[in-house]
């Protein structure tokens, strides 16, 4: 490694040879658009909603200011210093470290591999967006076309298109099914989407990045705009945000801010080390990062203001149809005139009719109608975007256009994180060399993408969703805590705090300030310890479960909750572990090799006379 003062890397190892950014906008929008991700519409609203609303965004902004930010000025700074993937420049700090880069590795490509999947359902429900009326608006007629299918009518509309007209899941992860043939389609095209766009690495994800980026922002702003004039808008910002203090007493609270901002950056991938890479090597390093995460904070809250906007008014729609179903009820069973009760007059007359009338009305089996009931049933990860989204885009009018410009939006939002993880992948194999010089770098770049579909066709198995759960819940958990870990004491205390920032000083011309050194010595290593070991504390309490589909199910349409196979923990294990052998292995390899030099350098002794 250079040291502190000296230029970059020579040619052979990525120095003025290296591909650059055509401009800095494309690079600031290629660690935006990694970084922004689906995460940020459909978990964090979730999280804020959770846990309490305003109160949920102190520990967040706690977790922001003393672990995101601190981190991702490693990932940047280390990355344009050394300008190699993350193979390189952990080998490079210590070869006893090279085992950090090839898990990074080994993680984004398990990542890419679900992560595309998600965007496969996506680009499913985009194309029948096309149709009017929506396709999970009804339910489909029975065999003899003189109902409807009865499962859909137990269960709802969008929940059956989802689960049997999508993936027509199993009731059981050990039964693996068939292929989803239109599932299977929709995954070529969009590895074949991927390609096209990473096919030159970042000479060709710079120039579809303008749009991959932006257009989110787009349509967010949009959907804002339009759900702020929908009745209930105003219910459903204030249930988001109203704190409520009591919930910074579970300690789960402030687990779960510290993991959504580590996971909602993007750390420890491997992404933003080789974007960086590609920096002229006296950028600004601390303004990117703070930048760049600030961006990514902001654009979760203003996704929560979007989405909860629109929540309000399917859960304001939702509870006024409860009334006058209610109410419907009561007119019947009394004989009042129609329309004779208001829904403001409703809690009086029921409260009356209570009173003097409980048996009739107890016939009746009226729903308990609370607007807080409704606000209460939102849902993360795909259950917002695939459930209660599109029954939400149901009450709108011009429902389809609001479909296509939805989904269009989750596919662009990851898409541009796709590039990032491609990019984690890619970059570490040009830098290592190990395929012949023949092969041009497109051609490596189809082989990855092809070896990436043929292993992600598992997840449009009947099963695949279940799969895709447990890659989501075990590759990317306590693996990244690892080896974020490892970059903080690799790069503070292996390479040396003093020899970091004077690399930084010589990079942006200023030396890192006491909040900087402050919280990469202690603080920042401290926190990822402790969510590691609470990680693995909540792991061993409750074993993993997870719900399935089974309209044979007593309380369908509830999904039943069920234990995981034997097979299948051991599969969950390995997923969690498997990348973090790297580290060990490798570390056992050098110190084996340099003890072998060692023996082999050493002068042999004559014996004596």
């Amino acid at each position: 490694m250079a040291q502190a003062g000296e230029p970059g890397p020579p040619a052979e190892d990525g120095g003025d040879e290296r591909p650059k950014w055509d401009n800095k906008a494309q690079y600031l929008l290629s660690c935006i658009g990694f970084a922004v991700g689906l995460g940020n519409i459909w978990r964090f609203p979730y999280l804020c909603q959770t846990y309490g609303g305003g109160a949920f965004l102190i520990p967040y902004l706690i977790a922001l200011a003393f672990e995101g930010i601190p981190l991702f000025h490693i990932e940047l700074a280390i990355g344009q210093r050394l300008r190699r993937g993350s193979v390189g420049v952990w080998t490079a700090i210590s070869p006893y470290l090279g085992g950090v880069g090839f898990g990074c590795f080994t993680v984004s490509f398990l990542i890419g591999l679900y992560y595309n999947t998600v965007l496969v359902w996506v680009l499913w429900f985009f194309l029948n967006s096309f149709q009017h009326p929506l396709p999970w608006s009804t339910c489909p007629p029975d065999l003899n076309r003189t109902g409807f299918v009865q499962e859909c009518q137990a269960s709802s509309t969008v929940s059956y298109f989802w689960y049997r007209q999508t993936l027509n899941i199993t009731a059981d992860i050990g039964d693996s099914g068939v292929v989803q043939w239109q599932l299977l389609l929709c995954l070529v095209t969009c590895w074949m989407v991927v390609y096209l766009c990473v096919i030159r690495g970042i000479e060709s994800t710079g120039k579809a990045i303008y749009f991959t980026a932006c257009f989110p922002y787009l349509v967010l702003t949009i959907f804002l705009i339009r759900g702020l004039t929908l009745p209930g808008a105003t219910e459903g910002l204030t249930y988001l945000f109203t704190p409520k203090m009591q919930t910074l007493q579970n300690p789960r609270v402030w687990l779960d801010a510290a993991t959504q901002i580590f996971f909602s950056l993007s750390l420890a991938f491997g992404g933003h080390i080789a974007f960086a890479s590609y920096n002229p090597p006296r950028n600004n390093c601390e303004k990117d990062a703070v930048i760049i995460s600030l961006v990514n904070s902001l654009t979760s809250l203003y996704a929560s203001l979007t989405i909860f906007s629109i929540m309000g008014f399917k859960a304001t729609t939702d509870y006024r149809r409860c009334l006058d179903r209610n109410i419907l009820s009561l007119i019947d069973e009394f004989d009042f005139p129609e329309q004779s009760i208001s829904r403001d007059d409703y809690p009086t007359v029921l409260t009356h009719l209570n009173a003097t009338c409980p048996e009739r009305v107890a016939r009746l089996h009226l729903r308990a109608c609370q607007l807080e009931d409704f606000l209460d049933k939102s849902a993360s990860g795909p259950g917002l975007a695939f459930l209660v989204f599109t029954e939400a885009v149901l009450h709108m009018p011009g429902a389809s256009a609001w479909a296509v410009l939805f989904f269009g939006m989750l596919f662009t939002l990851g898409l541009s994180s796709m590039f990032g993880n491609m990019e984690s992948i890619i970059t570490p194999l040009l830098d290592m060399g190990i395929l012949p010089r023949r092969i041009p770098k497109e051609g490596l770049t189809g082989l990855v993408c092809l070896a990436c579909f043929l292993c992600s066709t598992c997840f449009v198995l009947q099963s695949g969703s279940y799969w895709l759960e447990i890659f989501d819940n075990f590759v990317a958990s306590l693996n990244l805590l690892i080896f974020a870990f490892c970059e903080v004491v690799g790069v503070i205390y292996v390479y040396g705090m003093k020899r970091f920032c004077d690399d930084i000083e010589w990079m942006t011309g200023r030396r890192p300030n006491l909040y900087w050194r402050v919280t990469w010595w202690v603080v920042s290593p401290l926190l990822l310890l402790s969510i590691f070991l609470s990680c693995v504390v909540l792991l061993a309490q409750r074993p993993p479960r997870y719900k399935a589909w089974n309209p044979q199910y007593v309380q369908f349409p509830l999904r039943e909750e069920k234990l995981y196979p034997g097979w299948v923990l051991a599969t969950c294990v390995l997923l969690a572990f498997l990348p973090i052998l790297w580290v060990p292995t490798i570390a056992l390899a050098q110190l084996l090799a340099r003890r072998r030099q060692r023996t082999d350098t050493q002068p042999a002794t004559s014996p004596k006379p």
